[in-house]
């Protein structure tokens, strides 16, 4: 069930949308990038963390990046936030800072993580994690989960604000 209060208004996405637009075209760090490398940080963030989910499930995913940057406590563009704390642990997404190549090897599931991240960045549906800054697998336990509200449970991942 979808909080109604955590729901980004028409006017919170267009704000979103164009803070993202600003932020990745005139960033504000010395590596200007273009919206199309940010989508791109925002797809592999959602294939190699939710490659196996639903579409709505893929969208959890990458609302969580796109929370971040609304929240201002983070980095202010997706490539950013991905990369936070560097390519060694402790970071902020596994898949980051595993040591492995984060380059996809599922095309389709590659096409579909584009796509979400395309729709997040353009035209973004209603948030289905109540504003969630933090998610785990339901398979692991997550000892930084305990302090945190939790907010959503969607497909094989628990959301926390």
């Amino acid at each position: 069930m979808i909080n109604s209060a955590s729901r980004v208004t028409a006017v919170g996405r267009a704000a979103l949308l164009a803070f993202l637009c600003f932020a990745s075209i005139y960033a504000v760090d010395a590596s200007a990038r273009t919206l199309e490398e940010e989508q791109q940080c925002l797809a592999l963030s959602i294939y190699w963390e939710a490659r196996g989910e639903s579409r709505v499930g893929m969208f959890a995913v990458g609302w969580v990046v796109l929370n971040r940057i609304y929240d201002g406590q983070f980095p202010s563009t997706p490539c950013d936030v991905v990369r936070e704390g560097g390519e060694r642990p402790p970071c902020q997404f596994s898949w980051w800072c595993d040591g492995r190549s984060d380059q996809p090897r599922e095309r389709d599931s590659w096409i579909r993580a584009l796509l979400v991240a395309a729709d997040l960045l353009t035209n973004p549906p209603p948030d289905p994690t109540g504003g969630a800054l933090f998610y785990h697998s339901t398979d692991i336990r997550a000892p930084w989960a305990r302090p945190r509200a939790r907010t959503a449970r969607i497909g094989a991942h628990v959301f926390y604000r």
